[in-house]
């Protein structure tokens, strides 16, 4: 960098590896209370869940298809959020991230931001040879085209959801984010509707390329990416410093 030019504001960016819901939310909950009263930075937490389905604020509790019992036999609970969308699963070997930021800031509206989440997936994705894009009328990230489309004779379904994100945005500051499935356990999607559709199937990383990536492997590639796009430079701070 040269001349009057100046760094971008920073983004603390940290790896908190695989942690319960509640305790990821409670975190969250802090530096989104914090971030509204300027009194941190933007933070980006990037983690895998342990099992849970999380119900969006256009969720209905009929989108879980399956009793309690099928729920515990996974180690899986249901939780009500606070952020858009409809019902989804978290689990091991899904990369979640949690951007809290200023959009405000960044001079963004809620639905730029969330195309921005997106083109960090589809960025992300094509790091992995993975043609991922986005379907119209849709939030998230897709693969194989338009969903209902018939595929060629032989091939995988058309319209695999990789990819589903949430946002709530307050004061002008966001929480929640995205969700991009690497080695996740697709058949606990089973248990619900995803997304509000039926029969939506899902798909990820490792079923796309037949490779185990890990999950903080991509989360490094999707948090420069998201630097990237929102100007920030990323600063890796311990979980520790993050509850400060």
């Amino acid at each position: 960098m040269t001349g009057d030019s100046q760094p971008f504001p920073e983004l603390r960016s940290s790896w908190l590896s695989q942690i319960d819901y509640q305790e990821a939310l409670d975190l969250q909950r802090s530096l989104f209370e914090r971030r509204k009263a300027d009194t941190a930075p933007d933070t980006l937490l990037l983690l895998e869940h342990d099992p849970v389905y999380t119900l969006g604020r256009r969720a209905e509790r009929s989108d879980i298809l399956a009793d309690d019992a099928a729920l515990s036999s996974i180690g899986a609970y249901v939780v009500d959020t606070d952020r858009g969308g409809e019902v989804t699963y978290h689990g091991p070997g899904q990369l979640v991230m949690y951007p809290v930021i200023s959009i405000r800031a960044a001079e963004l509206g809620p639905v730029s931001y969330v195309r921005i989440l997106e083109q960090v997936v589809i960025d992300t994705l094509r790091h992995y040879g993975i043609n991922g894009h986005r379907v119209v009328g849709k939030t998230g990230v897709w693969v194989g085209g338009e969903p209902g489309a018939k595929p060629p004779k032989g091939q995988n379904p058309a319209g695999r959801k990789i990819a589903a994100m949430g946002v709530r945005v307050s004061g002008g500051v966001a929480m929640h984010g995205l969700a991009l499935n690497v080695t996740t356990d697709l058949s606990h999607f089973t248990m619900i509707v995803p997304c509000g559709m039926p029969e939506l199937p899902v798909t990820s990383i490792e079923q796309e390329t037949g490779v185990a990536h890990s999950v903080k492997s991509v989360s490094a590639i999707a948090a420069k990416r998201l630097g990237e796009l929102l100007q920030r430079t990323i600063v890796p701070v311990s979980p520790s410093d993050q509850a400060v």
